[in-house]
């Protein structure tokens, strides 16, 4: 006879403990940057096991130009990892070798080439958009910059007339010579963009903060969304970056930190997370990685805690 096992067994016990909880986002899209070191169907899979809705991956190298064709397996076991795993929404961010805003004709060719690279491979994986950082104008001004990043975005954009994927410009810190650290260039960018179904926009929180915008008490946040709303528009925005800043406001320099231990703080995130108008965009975190996914959960579980389905 086989005996039942006591409501006391150690083995239950610790096997358990091994498997932390998962959050319960309902419909919300949240997660963070994965990994997809060992294949591309492995960020889904380190997704899936923080309990993520959202996901965002690099489709390539990051710190390279060009990549190798997507073979059909890969494709295959991305699509595969993605049926099995609850992740609603997966997007993926751009290269950062690539500036469009360049006048050196290397770096405008191989930025040009490098987007296509990836518009390629966020279709053949069936991404949503591909997020992109707007470039640099190194010293010729933020109205030449803007133009060329919109001129090369429509050439981009007619080119690749068969495909559903977007770019989705970051607004940025404002590091250097860096376009996209306020409203007004992500309008400037988008008002010359001749198919506005293809383009959008992600906020960093980190880079707003950075870049001096300030949302954490009720009246800083109610202005920074007055102001987007009227310079931007909502309707342009596509997904939140939801990152800590280790510096402070208005240094426009680019240090993400975990949630809660910068010099935003919980009460920024708080009342973005409990911000009804943003509860159907996506919201990824790109903190600091560490050996294990600890890091991760510890976010994420921040999340869950401002959003208010935790105590």
């Amino acid at each position: 006879m086989v005996r039942p096992r006591s409501r006391k067994s150690p083995t239950r016990s610790r096997t358990a403990a091994a498997a932390p909880a998962l959050p319960d986002w309902g419909e919300r899209l949240v997660g963070v940057h994965c990994s997809t070191a060992g294949g591309l169907a492995t960020g889904i899979e380190r997704g899936a096991q923080l309990g993520c809705t959202a996901i965002q991956i690099f489709s390539k190298n990051n710190n390279r130009w060009l990549a190798t064709p997507i073979h059909d397996d890969e494709v295959e076991a991305f699509q595969t990892a993605r049926a099995n795993a609850s992740i609603k929404l997966i997007f993926a961010h751009a290269g950062y070798l690539i500036n469009l805003a360049s006048a050196e004709r290397d770096i405008t060719e191989q930025s040009m080439e490098s987007l296509r690279c990836e518009l390629n491979r966020a279709y053949a994986l069936g991404l949503a958009f591909v997020v992109l950082h707007p470039g640099a104008h190194k010293g010729d001004g933020e109205l030449a910059g803007i133009r060329r990043i919109a001129d090369r975005l429509n050439i981009l954009i007619e080119e690749s007339g068969f495909s559903p994927v977007r770019i989705v410009l970051e607004g940025t810190a404002g590091q250097g010579t860096s376009i996209g650290h306020r409203f007004e260039h992500l309008r400037d960018i988008l008002g010359r963009i001749h198919d506005q179904h293809r383009v959008g926009v992600c906020l960093d929180t980190a880079h707003l903060f950075a870049a001096g915008y300030d949302f954490r008490t009720p009246k800083t946040y109610a202005t920074l969304w007055d102001e987007f709303d009227r310079i931007v528009g909502r309707r342009q925005l596509c997904a939140l970056h939801l990152n800590d800043s280790k510096v402070g406001l208005g240094s426009h320099v680019d240090r993400h930190e975990h949630l809660g231990r910068g010099k935003i703080g919980p009460n920024g995130f708080r009342l973005l997370l409990r911000d009804a108008t943003l509860a159907r965009l996506p919201m990824v975190c790109e903190t600091p990685k560490g050996v294990t996914d600890a890091l991760d959960r510890k976010n994420l579980a921040m999340i869950q805690q401002w959003i208010g389905t935790t105590k």
